[in-house]
């Protein structure tokens, strides 16, 4: 059984956030790589103050970059995890633990984000359930655009680890409507390419829809204004998705 981890993280200018998810992962890494795409902040200065493995080459997508970093890894079982990402105490004990016990399979864990200083409890956010942990020579990440997803030989069950593995995501408003903006353009072309073709009166349909699914249903409005304000702007970067994705369809017609 192996009871050694690799972690493995993607950097571009994470000045503000690579030094607490480093600090969370060594004491349960064996091994931490940063594969970062030239970064031009102190990205690389901080990671080096921390005897970390650094990696640098342009970037070529999520995926790509992912299955690179898992054929630099050393050991078999990497444990993926983004800049802005930090496994709290629970689940490094139970990281440690599974480690003792030798690991097999594969292991997700609960995400649990902050946004703008507030941790969300609802709005479709939680729990975040994500496989991270997982033998490199069965899995390979898949995805062109955006949203890329890791698929495992076999398709294992994956064991629930405790604790959380906590995600600074958006520090202001402004950055999370510019970071939807820009996922919902990546999104559009892959619909597009996929052949997927919508009306005029999608954008507003999708869009009403959403708000109504994450702060109604999904009690968006337990997360008090920043519940309200994740429905918002998720459900304007699906009038933006939708128009993007018209746009492309008449260009090309």
């Amino acid at each position: 059984m192996e009871h050694k981890i690799t972690s493995t993280i993607i950097t571009f200018n994470e000045e503000r956030n690579i030094a607490r998810c480093i600090d969370a992962l060594i004491p349960i890494s064996d091994e931490i790589i940063v594969l970062d795409s030239f970064s031009t902040d102190r990205t690389i200065e901080i990671c080096k103050s921390k005897d970390v493995r650094i990696e640098q080459r342009e970037w070529k997508g999520y995926s790509n970059a992912k299955n690179h970093l898992n054929q630099l890894a050393n050991h078999e079982y990497i444990f993926s995890v983004d800049a802005d990402e930090a496994p709290d105490d629970i689940l490094q004990n139970a990281i440690s633990n599974i480690k003792e016990e030798g690991l097999t399979g594969v292991y997700e864990v609960n995400r649990l984000t902050n946004y703008c200083g507030r941790w969300i409890k609802h709005s479709g956010w939680y729990p975040d359930v994500k496989t991270r942990i997982f033998p490199k020579s069965i899995s390979q990440w898949e995805g062109v655009y955006v949203h890329e997803e890791l698929v495992v030989k076999g398709n294992p069950i994956a064991k629930n680890l405790d604790g959380h593995l906590l995600h600074y995501s958006y520090y202001s408003q402004k950055e999370h409507r510019e970071r939807a903006d820009k996922y919902s353009e990546l999104t559009a072309l892959k619909m597009y390419e996929k052949g997927k073709r919508v009306g005029p009166m999608k954008p507003y349909i999708s869009a009403f829809g959403r708000f109504v699914a994450m702060f109604f249903i999904k009690k968006g409005f337990l997360d008090g204004k920043a519940g309200f304000t994740i429905a918002r702007i998720s459900a304007l970067s699906n009038i933006y998705k939708y128009k993007e994705l018209r746009r492309l369809q008449h260009e090309n017609n």
